[in-house]
This record gives structure tokens, C-alpha cells and sequence, in this order.
């Protein structure tokens, strides 16, 4: 923005500048200039490119009042300004914004310098600094231009290129690679790719090399960087173990994670540091698990001797490989014995060891509610270890159930259970454990929730969970038998208007859901309310109404989905001025003379306005827009619903005072005329608007004055609504019907081009309308020709159209019928030659539709007008020149003939 700012100042400077060499006087006041000077590329900031002097008038006591300015460059640039150098002495400098390039920017600059005097005298002249060539370094490209970089090359690899550097001189000079020291096993080409001269050894050569690189000009300009080559390590040698041990004894039902055996072993590729090994188990185990980098052994799932496979085999054996890299180049397997020893761990089981039972409430004493024998045993193989028995019933609620006996295990109530009884306060659930517990002593074991009685004897534990199933017995009871809400009529749809509440006395607490059964619709919905199903907010669905319905009485229920319970709900609609007032006409456009008298109805126009929820005498008149000079105003302002248009003040073109020939006035209709200034500031008020176009006509003599002429450009976007759907369908509708009746009327224009315009170069046409299909005779040679002058000596009525059309009755050629116009005659023609079939008889064939025309002999055409007669049968005639010609197309027309019947009409 700054910078914007700065050019804007020096463009209106130079405007002025030239505005004052112009219209003020020229003097000689830059000495030295014009002039010629040079300045190297790249020069710093405030580098000396010409100096020079300013010779001011003896008049001039204050010496310079515009000091010297370069107020123009050609071609523009920043690169230079003017320095004062004492007295009247300058230099021109440069800036360094931009730095001088010779490859990049113009190889000249013209700098246009002013100044000016106190007396006023103004001089301007040029300088021209001309760019000289530098020669400059080479520099490099790519990361080496920003980073030391650094290659890594494996042990083992043949010699290649292992980098390619990218250098450039600005001269675009041809550069010279050269590498330091030059005892390192790589070179440098001259295009600048560094290869590798050696196969390197990990374990014998140096693993890193640091090498200098230097581009050089023909000038001996030169830069240099660094590489840093790495030499990396690869894997050829295979580890080995070093543990000796292997067989191991571990008992059973060990806990996750025990050690069971540490696996080392060594890799000779990592000699002087240690080794970084991968191990893992080869063989499918279930058992174990290793540590993949410390190669620790340890107990991964339950050990359990007394089940299968274990029971039968009681060792198990597991094989341990061991890598020196995660894809395995290098691997040794070792395999390792573990023995599993035995210990009496097995307690009682019972399966479930949850159980879950119901029991209604109010159940007698007594009840038997679970046999925990049928669900218990002891897995030990050894007889002596597979008692137990039933001890300890415990847990909340306890007293209300208990045991028949240590052996049998049957539960059963000893009291009933009541949940609205202050002495059982809500509780529904009891939680009650059993120990089972074996009567010989076991070993210690971790594998259940167990407990121990005097540390000898092991024990399982059982959970029941007996849940007392309520009864419901009680219904739902609102806090009121009625409730009143008051709601006025501009509530938003959608807001709540109240709540209704019921409470039931069952324990636990039912879920009590709330609705609607009766009330609350209107002639326009079945029902305008809504209530929540779970809190019983009552929200109303649509707009209230005050002045269609006051009061809405509805009937809301409470379920808790056996008992039910009802109260009434009344909801009183609040009257709120929430109507606009509706005017009419809305929109009116008129035209009256611009001596139209002050005080004058215009046009005798009056505005009628209604409101449903208002007095008429609350309307109030006034234009908000468009009234300017106020030369309208309505009458009565206030206290009417009717109010006439009247002209307040005469029109002033002449004068200037008044410039618009149309006014568009934007009248206001509101209903706060009888509220008081205190109300106004606390009640609704509404307001109604009404759009009027007035055009003012000059008079014949009325003079115009001329305005400068101007184009209005109005730009106008069109936004698409939501709520404005119908839009594209009532667009998508109107376009498929009018393409269907465009469609329509081409179909009823090529039958009329098709009926009216037979096809021409033809000898017969087809008939307009289709006979019945019949038989196909036996085809003859026949060749007719007929005069160019066609007669049309038969007339029949068009299906379609209903209009009159002539035809020839041997051509096929038709016309509309003229009103008024006579037949005409038909004229003679040439007649045909037949030939018979194999059988030797002769057949006639019709050259008309009519079969009524006499067969007659072939005559030449004379000039009178006759009917043609068709050879006899056998009578032998030779054809004109073309008629061998004309034989195929006849033979077509006549198969079309077949299948049409004749135009049928009167001769």
C-alpha cells in the first residue's frame, strides 16, 4: 500500500513538473547534464554513478525550492536517486532496490532529473546510465545451493556415478568440475556427474569420505562445496547361538509374562558393537511367545496339564529362530524342550458362573428358585480331588434367601418381597455369591476368583443376580385435573407453551409418556399442538390465529403403557396486532401535466386499506421514499382507511429546482394512529406499503433544459430461493409441452405437404385413400406415355381436410380444386402395348382408378380431346423408342397400384 502510495505522489509530481516546464521558464540550471555515464552490474547501495552541479539565478537568495528529483526513468526503475554533496553539488546513486543485473534488466536507463529555483525557473535534463557487464562466480543449483550434501554408497557396490552436481555460470561460460583431495577413489567428469573408482570394503576402507568440489569459469571464478560420501555397511554373515541349555521344566498354570528361558546369540558382522538380532518362534505355539530383540521366553497362554493335548502329551517343543534383519538375510534355529509338571489346580467349576433369575414381587416364602448342583463339577482327573460342596451365601439382600443344604445347593425365597415397602426401598436387584469349594486341599492357583479358608482349601465363587420383577399396580397421576395456558397469537411455530406433569406411585418409577387424544385442530389442520412424548412439553405446529379461534381445548394422556390417565388442557389465544394493513390497488402508474394545479386529486386517486385486528381509523398515511420536494402528500393523513393523492406543491423545471420527470413513491400504511406516544414505544405496530409511478408531462411550451446525457448501467443477479421450488418445474413443464406441440404441428404439416404436393416425375400417383389389400395378378409389360400438358378430369374429397381436389385418372396427378372452375375433358393419349403370359391369353389392365372407361383400338393423338382405349387382348403393338425404358418403373408403380385402392369420385 505504501508503495502505491509513493508512485502515486512521483506521478503527480511529474504531472506537475511537466505542467511547470511547460507554461513556466527554461533555464540553465543543471550543469552537466545531459550526460552519458556507466555504472558496473551489481553495485552495492549508494555507489557514485555521476555527479553534477546546479547554477541558481543571483536573485535567488534561498538558492534551490525543488532540489534535484529524477522524476522519470525510461524504462522505469528504482534502481537510482539523487544524494546532496554540500552546496550545490549532487550525485546520482544507486539505491540496491532493485540490484543491478546485465543478464536480467534493460543494459540502459534514460533518468529524467528536474529541479527549480526560488525565483521559479525550472530546468530538466537526462542522464543516461548505461549497465557494463560484470563477470560473476559460478554458482551452484539444486540442494548443494543450500545444503552440505550428503551420499550414501554400499559396501560391494561396482564403480558408478553416485551424483550428478548442477552448476551454472551467469555469463553461461562452460564451467570446470574438480574434486579435493584428489587421493579419494572418486572423479569428476566434466559434466559434472561424480563416480565412484572402486569397489569399497566395509571392514578395510575408511566409512566416510569428505570431499570438496569446485566449479570453475574461464576466468578462474570459482565456488566451491562440500560432500559428505558414507560408506554403508551391508549384512553377509550368519548369527549363531550362544545359549547351551536345552530342556526346561516349568508346572502348570504359570501366570502371563513368567520367564521361562533367555535365548542370546551373537552376529560376527557386528564384532566391535552389539548385536542387533530379530528372534522369533518357527514352530505353532500357543504356549510361549519371545521377545523379538531381547530374546526372552515367557508364558503367553493358560498352561493346563489336565486338558487336551496337554493331558496326553505332556512336552512341548518349540523352535526358535534367530535373524540379523527384519527381512531375514541371515537366519540359525535352534529347538528347545519344555516340560510341563502337574499340580492339583482344578476347584470346582460351574458353568455359567453368573446366573440371572426373576422372581415377581410379592412372592411367597419359600419359593425355589435354583439348583447349583446341575451346573457344577470338578475337572480333576483323581477321585479324591473332585468333591465339593456349597458354603457361604453372601451379599446384599442375603437374608431374604438361603441354601437347604452344603450338598444339594437349592436356593430358595424365605420372605416376600414388596418394592413400595418402606423396608425394601427401590431395590430390585440382589447380588448374592456362593462359595463352592473343594473339599481336598489343593495347590495354589491364580486361574479364577478364588478365595482361601484357612489357606488349605480352594474355593469358586458363584454371582446370582435375583431381580425382582415389578408389578404394576398404581396409575398415573397429574399434578393438576386441569391446566390453563395463555398464549399470545404471534408465537413462533415451533415454541413451547407449557409443560403438564404425572407422577407414578409404582416402584420403579414407569417411563410416562404423553399425547394427545382430543382437541386442538382447526379447519386447516388436524391438529395445530404437539406434545412431548417424555417431558410433556405442550409446543404448538403452526400459527395461532386470535381472530379465527380464541380458545383451543384439548385433552392430553398419560400412559405408562398399561395404566392411562387424562386432564385437560386449555390454551387461550392472546389477541397481538400482528396483521399488516392490505391496500388497494397496492401498485398504481400515472401520468400527470406539470401545471397541474397545487391542491388537485391527482387523477382522482384514493388508496383503500384494510386490517383484520385493526380500527380503520388507525391508519396512518405517509411517503417514505421518492417524494422529492415533497411536491405529493395524502389527504386524510391519519384516522381513515380511505385517503386520496394530492398534489402539496407546484413543479419548478424552469428554475432548476426540479430535475425528475418521474417520480416513484413508496408509501407507508401504519396502524399506530390511535396509540398514544407511550404505547407506541411498547405495542406491535404494523406497517402496509403501496407502490405508485407518477410521470409529470411537460407542457407544449414548456422549455426542457439540457442535461449532459448519461447511461444508467444496472446490474442485476439473479439468486435462486429455496422457496422458490416451483420456479424450475413450472420452466421444465412449460418447455416439454411446448417442444410436444411443436412436434404435433410438424406431424400435421408434413401430412398436408404430403397430400398436397404429390411426388413429381412419376407416370401415376398414389391414391389418397388405402383399398383393401388384394391378391397380386400377374405382372404385365405395359408402357404408357402421356402428354406434358396434364388434364385433370376427376374430382373426389379429401379425408382429412374435407376440401375438394381434382386428378388426372391416368396419371395419379392431383390439385386443389378452384371455386367456380368446370372440369376439364380428358385428352388422348398413346396407347399400350400388352403382352400375355405363357399360357398364350390375353389380360386387360386398368391404366385409370376407373374400370368403367371401353376398351378401344389404339389410335394416334390427334387434336381433338378423346378417352384412351386399351389394346385388345393378343393385339401386338411396337412401343415408342424409351418405352423398354420406362418398363421397370411402370412394373414398381403398378405393385404400389395393387395394394391402393382408386381415388373414388365423380367423372
Amino acid at each position: 500500500m505504501k508503495d502505491r502510495v509513493v508512485k502515486m505522489m512521483k506521478s503527480m509530481l511529474l504531472l506537475l513538473i511537466l505542467l511547470g516546464v511547460v507554461s513556466g521558464r527554461r533555464t540553465q540550471l543543471l550543469k552537466g547534464l545531459p550526460a552519458t555515464s556507466t555504472v558496473e552490474e551489481n553495485a552495492a547501495a549508494g555507489v557514485s554513478v555521476y555527479a553534477f552541479n546546479v547554477t541558481v539565478s543571483p536573485l535567488s537568495s534561498e538558492g534551490v525550492a525543488i532540489l534535484p528529483t529524477i522524476v522519470n526513468s525510461n524504462p522505469l526503475t528504482e534502481a537510482f536517486e539523487i544524494k546532496s554533496k554540500g552546496d550545490l553539488e549532487y550525485r546520482v546513486v544507486t539505491t540496491g532496490n532493485p540490484v543491478l543485473d546485465y543478464e536480467t534488466m534493460p543494459k540502459s536507463f534514460d533518468l529524467q532529473i528536474f529541479v527549480e529555483d526560488t525565483t521559479g525557473r525550472t530546468d530538466l535534463k537526462v542522464l543516461t546510465v548505461r549497465i557494463t557487464d560484470k563477470n560473476e562466480r559460478p554458482v551452484f543449483q539444486g540442494n548443494m545451493a543450500i545444503q552440505t550434501v550428503t551420499i550414501y554408497v554400499l559396501e560391494g557396490t561396482p564403480p558408478e556415478c553416485i551424483y550428478q552436481v548442477d552448476a551454472a555460470d551467469p555469463e553461461n561460460a562452460e564451467l570446470k568440475y574438480s574434486l579435493f583431495p584428489e587421493s579419494v577413489p572418486f572423479l569428476v567428469l566434466k559434466s559434472g556427474a561424480i563416480f565412484s573408482t572402486k569397489k569399497f570394503d566395509y571392514e578395510k576402507d575408511p566409512h566416510c569420505y569428505f570431499v570438496n568440489i569446485t566449479v570453475t569459469d574461464p576466468d578462474g571464478l570459482n565456488s566451491t562445496k562440500t560432500l559428505n560420501i558414507n560408506i554403508i555397511n551391508i549384512n553377509d554373515e550368519r548369527p549363531y547361538f550362544t545359549t547351551k541349555q536345552r530342556i526346561y521344566r516349568i508346572p502348570e498354570e504359570q501366570s502371563l509374562g513368567t520367564v521361562v528361558a533367555n535365548m542370546t546369540a551373537k552376529d560376527p558382522d557386528d564384532e566391535d558393537s552389539p548385536s542387533r538380532l530379530f528372534y522369533s518362534i518357527q514352530s505353532s505355539d500357543r504356549y510361549f511367545s519371545i521377545n523379538p530383540l531381547t530374546g526372552v521366553l515367557h508364558v503367553t497362554g493358560r498352561i493346563d496339564r489336565d486338558a487336551l493335548p496337554l493331558r496326553l502329551h505332556p512336552n512341548i517343543s518349540v523352535i526358535v529362530q534367530v535373524e540379523d534383519s527384519p527381512s531375514g538375510d541371515h537366519a540359525s534355529e535352534m529347538e528347545i524342550t519344555i516340560i510341563i509338571d502337574d499340580i492339583n489346580d482344578n476347584p470346582p467349576e460351574c458353568n455359567p458362573s453368573n446366573f440371572r433369575k426373576e422372581a415377581n414381587e410379592n412372592m411367597t416364602a419359600g419359593t425355589f428358585l435354583l439348583d447349583l448342583r446341575n451346573y457344577c463339577k470338578d475337572n480333576d482327573v483323581d477321585p479324591s480331588n473332585n468333591q465339593f460342596n456349597f458354603t457361604g451365601l453372601s451379599g446384599f439382600g442375603s437374608n431374604n434367601f438361603a441354601l437347604e443344604s452344603t450338598v444339594s445347593g437349592r436356593l430358595v425365597m424365605t420372605e416376600s418381597i414388596d418394592l413400595e415397602n418402606p423396608a425394601h426401598p427401590g431395590v430390585e436387584v440382589y447380588s448374592l455369591t456362593v462359595r463352592v469349594q473343594d473339599i481336598a486341599c489343593p495347590s495354589y492357583s491364580s486361574k479364577y476368583t478364588f478365595c482361601t479358608s484357612f489357606d488349605i482349601f480352594l474355593c469358586y465363587i458363584i454371582y446370582i443376580y435375583i431381580r425382582i420383577k415389578p408389578v404394576n399396580e398404581f396409575f398415573p397421576v397429574f399434578s393438576n385435573l386441569s391446566y390453563e395456558f395463555n398464549v399470545p397469537e404471534i408465537t413462533k411455530v415451533g415454541s413451547s407453551i407449557g409443560r403438564v406433569n404425572a407422577r407414578d406411585k409404582d416402584w420403579p418409577p414407569s417411563v410416562i409418556t404423553y399425547s394427545i387424544v382430543a382437541g386442538g385442530g382447526t379447519k386447516d389442520y388436524t391438529n395445530i399442538f404437539w406434545i412431548s412424548p417424555t417431558k410433556g412439553d405442550v409446543k404448538i405446529l403452526a400459527r395461532l390465529d386470535y381472530e379465527s379461534t380464541q380458545k383451543h381445548i384439548l385433552t392430553v394422556q398419560a400412559s405408562d403403557q398399561e395404566k392411562t390417565a387424562t386432564a385437560s388442557v386449555t390454551v387461550n389465544v392472546l389477541e397481538i396486532n400482528d396483521e399488516e394493513p392490505v391496500c388497494s390497488p397496492n401498485f398504481y402508474s400515472f401520468q400527470i401535466l406539470v401545471s397541474l394545479a397545487v391542491g388537485t386529486n391527482i387523477n382522482g386517486f384514493r388508496i383503500e386499506c384494510q386490517d383484520r385486528d385493526s380500527d380503520p381509523r388507525s391508519f396512518r398515511y405517509f411517503i417514505n421514499e421518492g417524494n422529492v420536494n415533497n411536491h405529493f402528500t395524502f389527504s386524510p393523513s391519519a384516522g381513515s382507511n380511505t385517503s386520496r393523492l394530492i398534489l402539496a406543491s407546484r413543479f419548478d423545471y424552469e428554475s432548476g429546482l426540479d430535475t425528475n420527470w418521474i417520480y416513484r413513491l413508496r408509501v407507508y400504511i401504519t396502524d399506530d394512529n390511535l396509540l398514544s406516544a407511550r404505547d407506541k414505544a411498547t405495542h406491535l405496530i404494523k406497517t402496509g406499503t403501496v407502490t405508485l409511478s407518477i410521470r409529470v408531462i411537460p407542457n407544449p411550451t414548456t422549455v426542457i433544459p439540457t442535461t449532459p446525457g448519461f447511461t444508467v448501467v444496472t446490474k442485476r443477479e439473479n439468486l435462486y430461493s429455496e422457496s422458490a421450488w416451483y420456479v424450475p418445474f413450472v420452466i421444465t413443464l412449460g418447455s416439454l409441452l411446448l417442444l410436444g406441440l411443436l412436434g404435433y404441428l410438424g406431424f400435421l404439416l408434413a401430412m398436408w405437404v404430403r397430400t398436397s404436393c404429390p411426388l413429381t416425375g412419376k407416370a401415376d400417383g398414389a391414391p389418397l385413400i388405402n383399398a383393401p389389400e388384394k391378391k397380386k395378378p400377374k405382372k404385365e409389360v405395359v408402357v404408357t406415355m402421356t402428354k406434358l400438358n396434364t388434364v385433370f378430369d376427376g374430382e373426389a374429397r379429401d379425408p382429412v381436410t374435407g376440401k375438394m381436389y381434382e386428378f388426372n385418372t391416368r396419371s395419379g396427378a392431383r390439385r386443389w380444386k378452384k371455386s367456380g372452375e368446370p372440369l376439364q375433358p380428358a385428352p388422348a393419349v398413346q396407347g399400350t402395348s400388352s403382352a400375355t403370359d405363357n399360357g398364350g391369353r390375353g389380360r386387360d389392365r386398368a391404366e385409370a382408378p376407373s374400370k368403367k372407361e371401353p376398351s378401344k383400338k389404339r389410335k394416334e393423338p390427334t387434336a381433338e380431346t378423346k378417352p384412351a382405349a386399351k389394346p385388345w387382348a393378343g393385339q401386338s403393338e411396337t412401343p415408342e423408342q424409351d418405352g423398354l425404358r420406362l418398363q421397370k418403373q411402370k412394373e414398381e408403380f403398378e405393385d404400389r397400384m395393387l395394394s391402393s385402392p382408386a381415388p373414388q369420385g365423380r367423372y
